[in-house]
């Protein structure tokens, strides 16, 4: 360690004056080289710090011999090798400004404070494990002004580095899940939306919400819900993979930021997926629990360009998406209201109507084929608002479900299906249907008893429609319940089946009588690439075997009755026979003697086409019309009130908010024109049609055209910018509702 020692005395000035001779003076004086070395020597040794030198090509050329036993090198390895390569700059600093490269900070000679540096892992003997050290120097010159290298101090702070990257991990990442949490996800967001601003590159927002996770909490308890949350995280992340980032929001709210897509195509396949995969059961604690989720989405610079734009317009799609009957994804479109309160609007009103006796009931027949005769009417609640109109139950329900409101109802419903169906023929049953929070009520047995008391019907003419998500309570509880439900002499339908992930263990214990096909498999049942059929006889032939009768939910056109009919069915429930009637027509009909029901209904089954009555606009050259969408689907439409369109004319619909399609007239007869779309339509989760993409301002201005926000905003539609140069080669004419009347 000579020339160490050398070295330490050149950098401690170059002084060699010997001490005053007085031994007994406690203080170390300035010109006392030896004693000065003896000091760096005892702060060496103590593990308080580390000394090191560079020379003027960045080589070490000196540093503390404890510090060798940190890093489990030998010296060799060491010395005289560059400094850069032994440390690098740590990205993940958790300071939040991370310092300069290193190597920036020795080639430009600047001084060095307190930077923390990672020990190079190819380096290190440690077998991956990281080393952190903080590096402090200052640029070394002689008297000419010439470099001389780096004089320095080092220390390790790995212990307290791992902490701090903790403590900032913990502030970023959501404890229980281990996704990002708001405060992460927020700054991820602005800087995402930031950087792409210039540009106008897109980035997604989509929001989740769980349905139905109160319940599992309420039944099950918090550890059951933790426990599902984790689960619920992990099959996001699953299905999102590498084209974004997930975070927990805090309850049961989950965000993703997926940067570069606007593709609604794609985002509706996504979100369809996520509402799939965590719509599945899950096992916990040897129990099982069935929750769904809503999605909402977003999408910049179209829906908002500043963070708080974004998140709340994709908190109204999440909104409209449970309003809409959960289980759902929606866009965010502008004519969206504020949600929330409109929920809280219609929960008030819902409750004074049910206090009004403003609610009613209508009953859909069930039918049996063999003889077109009516065994069965389920109930369906109905409610007209005095201000909204009609109010379908997919909107009320749910609203219901969240507060105290589903039990009072769910009594009425029991209360007045058992009195009309008194004034039905004893062969005639009526069903009705249970919520999960109803069948988990304690009172649900004394209340189901008390309708057939007070109203006198036969217990074997009651059938209780339940879904798989009553299963989500404590098994012993539930199996109790079936118990005595059963004991009462009622009957209990499994509704949806097929559509969960495990009914057939449900069939095993739970003593149903009736099991219900879900209508997706009807609307899907005709098509040739599907195998909806299969799936219908399938369940048609397990409940033959277990002494279960089937009704297969849905049917509104023959191709449709032929084929279930073929595969086995014997009860059919379908707009093909009829819809939810009122009771006063029920009491008529069958008064006359007209208990049986001849099907009814278009000969083939047509899904994706839908009547509409819109007010669009028609671009073609430098003009734009005015015109009257009729039917709409995902490849064409069918259009009125422009007259002298030559079939083969390529035009451009205007659907609002910068969608635009391109599509080609293959039809043109007086003012009505069909065309097809060059890029096929997608859903908007809503039951309607959106296109992929729209045209962003900045498109729109470079081709002349401009985004019109109209009245309060919502209409968006595109105006051309400059006036026409040529002569409109089309007439408008006026259609309307009237016309179609006639």
């Amino acid at each position: 360690m000579l020339v160490v020692k050398n070295i330490l005395r050149n950098w401690s000035g170059g002084l060699t004056g010997s001490h005053d001779g007085s031994r007994a003076a406690s203080a170390i004086r300035i010109a006392d080289a030896s004693k000065r070395l003896e000091l760096l020597d005892d702060f060496e040794r103590a593990g308080i710090g580390w000394l090191w030198a560079t020379d003027a090509e960045g080589r070490l050329i000196y540093l503390s011999e404890n510090a060798f036993d940190s890093l489990e090198r030998p010296i060799e390895e060491v010395i005289e090798k560059p400094l850069v390569g032994l440390f690098e700059t740590d990205p993940d600093d958790p300071s939040g400004s991370p310092a300069r490269p290193l190597n920036f900070q020795l080639t430009a000679k600047n001084k060095i404070n307190d930077l923390v540096v990672r020990v190079n892992a190819s380096r290190s003997r440690h077998g991956g494990k990281q080393l952190w050290w903080t590096i402090s120097g200052h640029p070394k010159f002689d008297a000419s002004g010439a470099f001389q290298g780096y004089r320095g101090s080092a220390k390790d702070v790995t212990t307290e580095y791992l902490r701090q990257l903790e403590d900032s991990r913990m502030a970023e990442f959501d404890s229980l899940t281990g996704l990002a949490n708001r405060h992460r996800m927020n700054k991820r967001l602005e800087s995402i939306l930031s950087a792409y601003k210039s540009s106008g590159r897109a980035c997604a927002l989509v929001m989740l919400d769980l349905d139905r996770f109160k319940h599992v909490n309420d039944t099950l308890g918090h550890m059951a819900g933790d426990n599902l949350l984790k689960q619920v995280a992990t099959r996001i992340e699953r299905v999102v993979g590498a084209r974004g980032e997930v975070g927990r929001l805090g309850g049961d709210e989950f965000q993703i930021i997926l940067p570069d897509l606007d593709d609604r195509g794609k985002l509706g396949e996504l979100a369809g997926k996520i509402i799939q995969i965590v719509s599945q059961p899950y096992v916990i604690e040897d129990k099982r629990a069935t929750i769904g989720t809503s999605i909402g989405v977003a999408i910049s610079p179209y829906d908002g360009v500043h963070k708080d734009d974004l998140i709340h317009n994709s908190d109204l799609a999440l909104y409209a998406a449970k309003n809409g009957g959960r289980g759902q994804f929606r866009f965010y479109s502008a004519d969206l209201k504020d949600e929330a309160e409109e929920r809280r609007i219609i929960e008030e009103d819902l409750r004074l109507a049910l206090a009004n006796d403003a609610l009613e009931l209508h009953y859909q027949p069930i039918v049996r084929t063999e003889d077109n005769m009516v065994v069965t009417f389920e109930a369906l609640m109905r409610w007209t608002h005095p201000e909204r109109g009609a109010i379908g139950p997919n909107v009320f329900i749910p609203i219901a479900e969240e507060s105290d409101l589903i039990i009072k109802l769910g009594e009425w419903a029991l209360n007045r299906a058992c009195r009309d169906a008194m004034q039905w023929p004893k062969s005639v049953r009526v069903a009705v249907n249970v919520s999960a929070v109803q069948f988990a009520h304690n009172d649900l047995v004394d209340i189901v008893t008390e309708a057939l008391q007070s109203s006198g019907l036969d217990p074997d003419r009651l059938e209780l429609e339940l879904t798989e998500s009553v299963f989500m309570g404590d098994s012993e509880t539930v199996e109790e319940t079936f118990k005595v439900l059963k004991s009462l002499g009622i009957r209990l339908a499994l509704d949806d089946f097929g559509t969960g992930y495990s009914s057939l263990s449900y069939l095993r214990s739970a003593p149903f009588d009736k099991l219900k096909v879900d209508r997706s498999f009807v609307d899907s049942c005709t098509l040739s690439d599907q195998n909806s059929d299969k799936i219908i006889a399938a369940i048609i032939g397990l409940s033959d075997a277990l002494g279960m009768e089937v009704t297969v939910e849905g049917v509104e056109a023959f191709d449709q009755l032929d084929l279930v009919k073929s595969k086995g069915a014997r009860l059919i429930q379908g707009w093909i026979y009829s819809k939810a009637l009122k009771q006063e027509v029920i009491v008529e009909r069958m008064q006359s003697g007209e208990f049986r029901i001849e099907p009814d209904g278009p000969d083939r089954h047509r899904s994706e086409r839908r009547s509409v009555y819109r007010r669009i606009g028609i671009i073609h050259d430098d003009h734009r019309y005015e015109a009257l969408l009729r039917d709409l689907s995902k490849t064409g439409a069918r259009i009125e009130g422009l007259v002298g369109v030559p079939v083969g004319t390529d035009l451009v619909l205007d659907l609002t908010g910068g969608q635009l399609v391109i599509c080609t007239v293959t039809r043109s007869q007086d003012a009505t024109i069909g065309v097809e779309f060059e890029t096929p339509l997608v859903s908007d989760g809503a039951g309607g049609l959106c296109t992929r993409h729209r045209a962003s301002s900045y498109a729109l201005a470079a081709a002349g055209m401009r985004i019109d926000p109209g009245p309060a905003g919502k209409n968006g539609n595109v105006v051309l910018i400059h006036p026409p140069t040529t002569k409109p080669q089309f007439m408008e004419v006026a259609v309307g509702k009237a016309q179609h009347a006639a």
